[in-house]
């Protein structure tokens, strides 16, 4: 319970203050716990932080298989599986991720942690999309197309942490999902 509430604290301190405003004294404070507790749990910064990203990699899985289970079948279902995917990575998780992706550029010990499980939730983000979209990725082009689909929806996500792009991203995101259901016509399994 101790340890969730510190993960949770460290996640919403990246978002609001990002890395470098993240310390561990803010986090227990915010988490509610004695700074000798948090130590004893996480004796450094980057130790926290590695477990945040564990446990970030947990939610934004968790997130998505949620979402996932609400998208309508029939003729606009590639059109929620775009918009729902748009609205995942322009979500505070996303803004967790994308300062860990910034920090660890710079830090070799944050990177070992990050990259990996970064690698396993775009393997992860990718099946879904496959499945959820019914491609056939045996097909000439279908693979490119649903990874055009996750890094435009990762683009629009680093744009709105800017400003709030919400009216933009859903019709950028409509015209994609014509896009991408002319091409899927007939390569779906």
């Amino acid at each position: 319970m101790m340890r969730a509430r510190l993960l949770e604290a460290t996640l919403d301190c990246l978002v609001e203050r990002g890395f470098a405003g993240t310390s561990t004294t803010l986090v227990s404070e915010r988490a509610g716990v004695s700074r000798g507790a948090q130590l004893h749990h996480f004796p450094t910064k980057n130790d926290l932080v590695v477990a945040a990203v564990e446990h970030l990699t947990e939610r934004r899985g968790a997130e998505l298989a949620a979402a996932a289970a609400t998208l309508p079948d029939g003729p606009r279902r590639t059109r929620a599986v775009v918009q729902m995917l748009g609205d995942h990575f322009a979500s505070p998780v996303f803004d967790a991720a994308l300062e860990l992706w910034v920090a660890a550029r710079s830090d070799e010990h944050l990177l070992a942690a990050v990259g990996p499980l970064e690698q396993r939730v775009g393997r992860e983000t990718h099946r879904l999309t496959v499945e959820l979209l019914g491609a056939d990725e045996s097909v000439p082009g279908v693979r490119e197309m649903v990874q055009a689909t996750l890094d435009l929806v990762r683009g629009l996500g680093l744009a709105n942490t800017i400003s709030d792009d919400t009216r933009r991203r859903r019709r950028i995101l409509d015209t994609w999902a014509d896009t991408l259901d002319t091409v899927l016509k007939g390569t779906t399994r």
